[in-house]
């Protein structure tokens, strides 16, 4: 058998935290780490945006993520993460949160509470060698409030779309198109999650399509379906989408 470098063998690990005192405390932990457990830490990120970016061009088996960061909490980047080619192990880090740990350990996910031991991380590393990423799904009841952002796998690279440049949201055979003012994404989810997620910024107007409340300008008689019925007219957009018959109850609500 052919000689293996213990650098091939190395776990390869990525820390994301908005705070540069508590990046480097784990820079420290992970290499004392290294004497008994082969590590190698392939980067670090300060924000969400950043670690999609530097993620997919290095890979990473083990992701350190805090949890509470401004702009994107690590429970929302979790999910993100799950659009990368090879979605890596996360372990999540965090001060004391009864909600998180009550959830984590529900759902045999691992996590270290701060401040941070090196025999606990320690244990967390070797675990993460058998591990598997956490389904998308659960990362979703994690989160107690919806997501601020959709995730695109597009051209080799994640993009984040902010929900509210989100006009609708339209089912297409196993795609979600998601339109923006300026374009069209497509993303691999369901639509009814989406809807549950977002009801209060999102509402039905049609089984394959949910269009933004804030962006409703007003409803037109004489479209929809079998050019009968009502359409919603969107800020922005020159095109109008059919109501459904099921749906037109929202004329009336909403305006």
């Amino acid at each position: 058998m052919a000689d293996v470098s213990m650098k091939e063998l190395a776990l390869r690990v990525f820390i994301v935290d908005d705070e540069p005192p508590a990046r480097n405390r784990l820079r420290e932990l992970l290499s004392d780490c290294n004497a008994q457990l082969p590590l190698a830490l392939v980067g670090d990120a300060g924000n969400g945006q950043e670690a999609l970016d530097r993620l997919i061009e290095t890979p990473a088996d083990v992701v350190l993520l805090d949890i509470r960061m401004p702009q994107m909490d690590g429970i929302e980047l979790a999910q993100h993460l799950q659009k990368l080619p090879y979605p890596p192990v996360v372990i999540f880090t965090t001060a004391y949160d009864a909600y998180a740990i009550r959830a984590f350990e529900l759902h045999a996910i691992d996590y270290l509470l701060k401040p941070i031991r090196l025999g606990r991380l320690f244990d967390a590393l070797t675990r993460a060698r058998n591990a598997v990423p956490v389904q998308f799904e659960v990362l979703r009841e994690l989160l107690p409030e919806p997501r601020r952002n959709l995730s695109v796998h597009e051209r080799g690279k994640i993009h984040l779309v902010p929900l509210e440049q989100v006009v609708f949201l339209r089912a297409e055979l196993k795609y979600i198109t998601v339109r923006t003012l300026e374009r069209e994404y497509l993303i691999e989810e369901s639509l009814t999650a989406l809807e549950k997620e977002f009801a209060g910024r999102f509402v039905r107007i049609h089984r394959n399509c949910l269009v933004a409340r804030n962006k409703i300008e007003g409803f037109e008689r004489g479209g929809g379906e079998e050019g009968e019925g009502w359409t919603v007219r969107l800020a922005g957009l020159p095109e109008v989408l059919a109501i459904s018959r099921r749906q037109q109850y929202i004329v009336k609500e909403l305006s």
